[in-house]
């Protein structure tokens, strides 16, 4: 057997072993790829006219209007810039719970109370990280499914290679034969659409990848940044020795961020349900996207700033090449790094790598109809053969 062959094999049996799990992945991508635009229809309440000469109200305000609501401890408050309702966040395990409550944050009105478990978007959410399996189980088969898909890409490059790009090998390899019989119609769906979508199809499997193997994120991170060890995200904890310095602490950590941030940036600051908690902030200046933020982490005691160390901890601008690659994993993932024609790529990709276990199975199938009948057809042709050559038996 060649290499080719042996690849080809390869190409086969793990592509009908994993074309269920790639096809889910694969389609729920798609819809994630236009999440915010889809919510900006479906959710009107996110936006409002900004009021001039109107302050904001600090996040103890909006935190203690949402908790008349919603009767559990708040986690956290998001100011998403002019324009924008503020939100109050809700979550927990045992039961899960997640809701987030939409307010005006100049008057304090609640415009929505959200329940984002029983949310269209959370569901395939979820489909897409854990094919709706319980998460222990369906996160580590999504995580070496796309490990097996990220196989199947390169063993695919290699099987689609011309050997020579004459007229006839190039018309074969990047162009659809639309007027041939469907099967051939099939055969080049397969292969030309999915080499026209392999660099987006790779990063979006290797940026899966960093989300779902502990091990290879660890491995790009240290490359990345030089021989840097990933530390766990952890935040640490406040010095409960000294007594409080600060009646509102989240406020007076909002009211310094705010100031130096630009009006159409974001905040958000943690709210700590107890005293050794440190309030974890962040000034995100691009809304609905998730890189370009600055990460801050102050005791609750004190307001002392306190630098954490890792990916997600300090200012973008100075962060590292390897951090600030970890920070752009989710929008590069989503094609939000590059805004709306970023978004169309992975959009693109996504549909196109949902349809080769599709049409990889046709083929297969195709192929296994045809070596039956030809299975059929040689047994057939050796009877008749050896009918032909049987002596006459005279029964007299």
């Amino acid at each position: 057997m060649t290499v080719k062959k042996l690849i080809g094999q390869l190409h086969l049996w793990l592509g009908l072993s994993s074309g269920l799990l790639v096809f889910i992945v694969a389609t729920t991508g798609c819809i994630l790829a236009f999440e915010h635009e889809i919510k900006r229809v479906l959710r009107p309440y996110q936006y409002m006219e900004s009021v001039n000469n109107h302050l904001l109200l600090p996040p103890s305000k909006l935190q203690a209007v949402a908790e008349k609501v919603i009767d559990k401890p708040a986690k956290g408050v998001t100011y998403n810039g002019k324009g924008r309702s503020a939100i109050v966040s809700f979550y927990g395990a045992a039961p899960d719970y997640y809701y987030q409550v939409y307010i005006n944050p100049y008057s304090g009105k609640i415009l929505k109370v959200q329940d984002e478990e029983t949310d269209f978007f959370h569901f395939i959410l979820h489909g897409h990280y854990y094919l709706w399996l319980p998460e222990e189980i369906g996160q580590p088969v999504v995580a070496y499914g796309t490990l097996i898909f990220t196989i199947l890409l390169i063993t695919g490059l290699v099987l689609w290679w011309p050997r020579n790009l004459n007229k006839a090998n190039r018309d074969k390899s990047f162009k659809v034969k639309w007027k041939a019989k469907w099967r051939r119609v099939n055969y080049d769906l397969h292969n030309v659409p999915g080499f026209y979508a392999l660099i987006v199809s790779l990063i979006l499997a290797l940026t899966g990848l960093i989300f779902g193997l502990e091990w290879f994120a660890n491995s790009v991170y240290w490359v990345t940044t030089g021989g840097k060890s990933a530390t766990e995200f952890k935040l640490p904890v406040s010095d409960t020795t000294v007594a409080r310095r600060f009646n509102s602490p989240t406020d007076l950590v909002w009211q310094q961020l705010s100031e130096k941030k630009p009006e159409t940036a974001g905040v958000y600051v943690s709210c700590p349900e107890k005293a050794s908690e440190t309030i974890f902030a962040y000034v995100n200046y691009k809304p609905d996207t998730y890189h370009k933020l600055d990460y801050y982490t102050f005791d609750q005691q004190t307001l002392k700033p306190i630098e954490m160390g890792g990916p997600y901890s300090g200012p973008y601008a100075k962060a590292g090449f390897g951090d600030k690659l970890r920070r752009m994993n989710y929008d590069i993932h989503t094609g939000a790094i590059l805004s709306l024609p970023g978004k169309i790529l992975a959009f693109c990709a996504s549909l196109i790598c949902a349809s080769l276990p599709v049409t990889g199975f046709i083929i297969w199938w195709g192929r296994r109809k045809k070596n039956t009948k030809k299975a059929k057809s040689s047994v057939i042709a050796s009877v008749a053969k050896k009918s032909a050559y049987r002596p006459t038996v005279r029964i007299s």
